[in-house]
């Protein structure tokens, strides 16, 4: 009987907790959503199972967690906080991307553009919640630059778009990484939930109505022109760009060129499914109880879903305002599609 219960004290059974059973649930939910609801199952059920495997506790000196030094999670999870999978997702988006109603019709990118006023608000909200109101733990008075880098991190959630939080996230507030990336990937699988009411309130019928003719179809000269000439531009902008926005346009300019189809097709089917399913897991192991049930990781899962409703809302609102001074009417609900949750966003909208 001894020796019995000497094996149980050292299972997984005899550290298990209610946090670990609330975290399990909720990576439960997740997989039932990408199952049985269609919710971006190909995020959903890597992450929702990453929260199984990630909760299941072991006893002390066990090196098999994604924070323990030597072990194969921890391998794997490399790739996340040093921002290496973010990258390789971009060359796949690049390659399944067709930009050519951009190309033709250049000021839809205004459209993308007011759809980020989420990402700036939200940064002036957890600038004031950090730093005036002192909570969440996001300043540090030996580290003038940490609430800045913290309010960033959380900001980027309204973008809608997975592997740049991380990318930032990795760069500049590690420690947030994990209520981040589920935050950010919730919203993207979010987006059939959260953006038709905003977009029903904000158009009338008679907008959602409003058919705008096909785009014409650029040259092919043009196509392969836009990933180079943007790339330029939109680097000497923001430098700190370059790793994503190099691997995007490389990405798009493999598909555009017409001679690397094998390259273009592995970019965007086995590379990119295959780096989904290590990122989906990693950030789903990495939300341990311990780490991830803090008050800290509710505010933030908040102020995302608020970042994420102001962009879809502005994106709307500013297509309204371009149809004031056009003739060339736009359906405002493209608006909506400014976020980058990419593709459940036009999917939405198409429907």
């Amino acid at each position: 009987m001894e020796l019995f219960l000497g094996y149980l004290q050292d299972t997984g059974f005899n550290y298990f907790s209610i946090p670990n059973l609330i975290m399990v649930v909720v990576g439960l939910t997740f997989v039932y959503l990408g199952i049985a609801r269609g919710f971006e199952p190909l995020l959903l059920i890597p992450i929702g199972f990453g929260m199984v495997v990630g909760n299941v506790p072991f006893p002390p000196g066990f090196e098999l967690g994604i924070y323990e030094e030597g072990s194969v999670m921890n391998y794997l999870y490399f790739g996340v906080v040093r921002g290496i999978y973010p990258p390789i997702i971009f060359l796949g988006i690049g390659a399944m991307t067709d930009f050519s109603a951009l190309v033709a019709q250049p000021r839809l990118i205004l459209l993308g553009a007011a759809a980020q006023m989420g990402i700036f608000a939200t940064f002036l909200a957890a600038l004031y919640i950090g730093g005036s109101i002192g909570v969440l733990g996001l300043s540090d008075p030996n580290d003038p630059m940490r609430l800045f880098q913290a309010s960033g991190s959380i900001a980027i959630i309204g973008g809608a778009d997975g592997p740049t939080a991380i990318f930032l996230t990795s760069m500049l507030a590690p420690d947030l990484l994990g209520a981040i990336a589920v935050s950010a990937y919730s919203y993207m699988a979010l987006v059939p939930v959260i953006q038709p009411p905003i977009m029903r309130l904000l158009t009338t019928e008679e907008e959602r109505k409003i058919r705008m003719p096909a785009p014409p179809i650029p040259s092919r000269f043009k196509r392969l022109l836009f990933p180079i000439i943007t790339y330029v531009i939109c680097v000497l902008i923001a430098p700190g760009s370059l790793p994503l926005l190099s691997m995007l346009l490389l990405g798009n300019l493999l598909k555009e060129s017409a001679v690397t189809d094998r390259l273009a097709n592995t970019a965007r089917n086995a590379l990119i499914d295959s780096v989904t399913i290590i990122l989906g897991l990693t950030i789903g192991v990495s939300t341990q109880a311990d780490t991830f049930l803090k008050p800290q990781s509710v505010v933030i899962f908040a102020m995302g879903a608020v970042a994420f409703m102001i962009g879809t809302a502005s994106g709307v609102l500013f297509a309204k305002l371009m149809n004031v001074f056009s003739s060339n009417k736009i359906n405002p609900l493209i608006g909506s599609a400014g976020v980058s949750a990419v593709p459940m966003a036009a999917r939405v909208l198409a429907r």
